[in-house]
């Protein structure tokens, strides 16, 4: 049994990979920092491959899944990705197409690649990292809440696919609120809600993919908040947001 996890270098992804390894699952961890991967490979009882990718390039995440797929991957874990918040009209372009790149193309080349291996052996798992940002619109973190919209309406068509055709491949969309990862130091925010720790939504994460759960939202105060968005009007949901975000500049 073998996964390959995205951005497994820190936060959530490196608490996935210890869950996967906790359930007997040799890994291949995947980020642009090969000594942190190291190291967390030194950690784990099972074997680890590093592969040093940087997943805003299409071209690295085709000869990723190139030198990965004769390896027998049942589970891809795209975790890979990082935010930015400012006014749209001031941010970084640059940083912006940087983070389209690697929060939606590399997670859209990644899983059509893999799934097309899964679909032909009727059997794996794929685990799309999005957000509770996915749900809505995110003045103040607009391109980053619009990748994440992204990756999980993208998530749950290809779920409805697989399902019509009656397959066992299973894919899920991860849906956190706020993590205590790296994520707010790159960003160059802070949460205006507590944090969950990695750990806990990376053990729930992967218990729900293997229940066949297609949208994980960890924490039930962050399930009846994405509850309520969805009851929330259009046009008032923006408001609500940009509140929330102004919090979070520094």
């Amino acid at each position: 049994m073998k996964a390959i996890i995205t951005g497994a270098s820190s936060g959530i992804g490196q608490e996935i990979a210890r869950e996967l390894a906790a359930r007997g699952y040799d890994l291949i961890l995947v980020a642009r920092r090969r000594d942190r991967l190291e190291k967390l490979a030194a950690e784990l009882p099972v074997q680890c491959r590093i592969l040093e990718a940087d997943l805003s390039s299409a071209e690295q995440c085709k000869m990723l899944y190139c030198r990965a797929r004769g390896e027998d991957v049942e589970i891809l874990v795209n975790n890979a990705g990082f935010g930015l918040c400012g006014r749209f009209a001031v941010t970084s372009l640059d940083r912006e197409v940087e983070m389209i790149r690697t929060n939606i193309v590399a997670v859209h080349i990644l899983t059509k690649l893999f799934l097309h291996d899964f679909r032909m052996k009727n059997s794996g798992y794929i685990l799309n990292v999005a957000s509770s940002a996915g749900f809505m619109a995110g003045p103040l973190m607009a391109t980053y809440y619009a990748t994440k919209n992204y990756v999980l309406r993208l998530t749950q068509a290809i779920r409805e696919e697989l399902r019509r055709e009656g397959s066992a491949v299973k894919v899920a969309a991860l849906c956190p609120g706020p993590v205590d990862t790296e994520f707010n130091r790159v960003a160059d925010v802070k949460f205006a809600l507590p944090g969950m720790d990695a750990r806990t939504c990376a053990h729930i994460a992967v218990r729900q993919l293997f229940k066949g759960r297609g949208v994980i939202v960890p924490g039930r105060g962050m399930q009846a908040m994405v509850a309520a968005s969805k009851l929330t009007p259009e046009w008032l949901l923006p408001r609500i947001t940009y509140h929330i975000q102004k919090r979070k500049i520094q």
